[in-house]
């Protein structure tokens, strides 16, 4: 406790910590005063009864409970992700944006602003079907087409100003703004899941069963955070040169690739797919069928099988694109850089393919184990709401957002000399090194 405290203090006596961790609290609680104010004309009684499941709930979560309440922030940052997932994928795949990816910060700039006009396009399309499918016509209080002109506009606005919420909590703040506002909507929901599992379990089954969940829940989470921040080391030797008295390079780094170097994007990507035959249900009433049925169950054998598989597959996909071993054995070799008993070159790449391919399909089924985890939570008899929290996308975010903002303020410390946030070792995972080994981070 002494040490806590301690820690405490130290980071209180930092002023740009402090004002950093100020700024985020600040940022953050607008973000949260603003998910409670409805849409003009828009009745909160009428929606209180109305009911989030599938995609919706999760998309629900993520909104901190704004989508459900028809905030102004209904929407959240979910077009703004949608928006850089399209802008990333182009820049794989169209040469224009390979080529801004290549020009350093100017480059950044102009994807950043393709990013925000397309976000903005998205945002009115979601924002159509929103007001036309979540608003029922005696929660509307005005007159068409008055009513959805003017929420179109206020949730686009609602948007971009989440947006720039999270852009100044990247700039004035702690860690990633855009993953922090979807990780405070996550944790908004577990109070009240928490809550109405307990009554769930006091009313029948006792406490014991209630216990058993908890610890659980800290033996999964801890089962993620190994997922999370597990890699796989490739020593890298740079070679020695002498310039008059003075030695360059020489020195001994190493590679970090992460088990889990896709992050969440296999399993949304995977969900994005399982949500089709639900969608074929709703449309082709008629088209119902056993298999159809199996796979808008989710908490049946082929629903959570084919998640699986889908999300082992992405996985394998998403890491292909992202990393690039071809070009990280280039750039080593441009450096002096080559792996102990490796040829440069041709022979490094395929060995790091080599190494990528071994540590993505143990890292791709851990993955799938995750995503599956709330369904089987469920099945057992745990409350949906809670359930959620037992894996899938929202743990995974929990976990990875405060591993990144708690290595941001061992940084912070330990560049002026204070002791970590550990007694011993340091936060690990996220660490920049020295070869650019990068995955996709949310």
């Amino acid at each position: 406790m002494k040490k806590l405290f301690t820690t405490l203090s130290n980071i209180w006596k930092i002023e740009d910590l402090r004002v950093r961790i100020l700024n985020t609290l600040l940022f953050l609680l607008i973000y949260r005063v603003g998910s409670f104010i409805v849409l003009p004309g828009v009745n909160p009684v009428a929606l209180e009864h109305q009911a989030q499941e599938g995609l919706l709930g999760l998309l629900n979560m993520f909104a901190g409970g704004s989508f459900s309440r028809a905030s102004i922030f209904a929407l959240g940052v979910m077009p703004y992700i949608s928006a850089s997932i399209v802008v990333q994928l182009l820049g794989i795949a169209v040469p224009t944006f390979q080529k801004m990816q290549k020009e350093g910060e100017s480059g950044r700039k102009k994807l950043n602003q393709i990013t925000r006009y397309l976000t903005v396009a998205i945002t009115l399309l979601q924002a159509v079907g929103y007001v036309r499918t979540q608003i029922t016509p005696d929660a509307k209080m005005l007159g068409e087409p008055l009513f959805s002109i003017s929420s179109m506009v206020i949730l686009t606005a609602g948007t971009l100003f989440v947006m720039w919420l999270g852009e100044k909590i990247t700039d004035k703040g702690i860690g990633n703004g855009i993953s922090l506002i979807i990780m405070v909507g996550i944790i908004a929901q577990l109070p009240g899941a928490f809550i109405a599992e307990l009554d769930s379990r006091l009313t029948g089954g006792g406490i014991i069963p209630f216990i058993v969940e908890i610890i659980a829940l800290f033996f999964v989470v801890v089962f993620t955070i190994l997922i999370v921040q597990g890699v796989r080391k490739i020593p890298v030797q740079y070679a020695k040169k002498i310039v008059g008295n003075k030695q360059y390079g020489g020195v001994r780094q190493y590679i970090p690739l992460k088990v889990n170097a896709a992050g969440v994007m296999p399993i949304i990507f995977a969900q994005a797919l399982m949500f089709i035959p639900m969608s074929i249900g709703q449309f082709f009433p008629g088209a119902q069928g056993p298999v159809l049925s199996a796979l808008t169950n989710y908490t049946s054998v082929a629903y959570n099988g084919t998640f699986a598989f889908l999300i082992i597959a992405f996985t394998f996909f998403y890491t292909a694109i992202t990393v690039n071993p071809v070009q990280m054995s280039d750039d080593m070799k441009k450096n002096g850089g080559f792996v102990p008993g490796i040829k440069p070159g041709k022979v490094t790449g395929e060995y790091i393919d080599a190494v990528i391919s071994k540590i993505t399909l143990p890292g791709s089924v851990f993955l799938a184990i995750i995503a599956i985890l709330p369904s089987i939570a469920i099945i057992l008899g745990i409350n949906s709401n809670f359930a959620h929290f037992y894996g899938g996308t929202s743990l995974l975010i929990l976990v990875g957002v405060v591993l990144d903002t708690l290595q941001q303020i061992e940084s912070h410390l330990l560049m002026r000399h204070y002791d970590g946030l550990m007694k011993t070792g340091r936060l690990r995972g996220r660490t920049p090194v020295a070869t650019g080994a990068t995955g996709p981070a949310l």
